[in-house]
């Protein structure tokens, strides 16, 4: 069976300019038969240095990006706001 494949642009949007934004990267992490596998990672970008994107998730652990595996990156406004609980 045939299934579909999309294909999209991506475009990386985010420079080391953007430290302390929230942020959005897709990377390339392998690929298998299907072809190639990807990652996102969202949080805050707290530092890009030697090649490495450094992001801290919501749940405050910390992703490390190779540059080199970047294939798309974007800036994000912040969270909304938690809602308030009706009773």
């Amino acid at each position: 069976m045939n299934t579909p494949r999309l294909h999209g642009r991506y475009v990386v949007r985010i420079t080391a300019e953007d430290v302390g934004s929230r942020v959005s990267v897709r990377s390339r992490i392998g690929e298998d038969a299907d072809g190639p596998t990807f990652s996102d990672t969202l949080g805050v970008l707290e530092e890009w240095a030697h090649g490495t994107l450094r992001i801290r998730r919501r749940d405050g652990s910390l992703a490390e990006v190779p540059e080199a595996t970047m294939v798309a990156g974007k800036t994000l406004p912040p969270p909304p706001e938690p809602r308030a609980v009706r009773r």
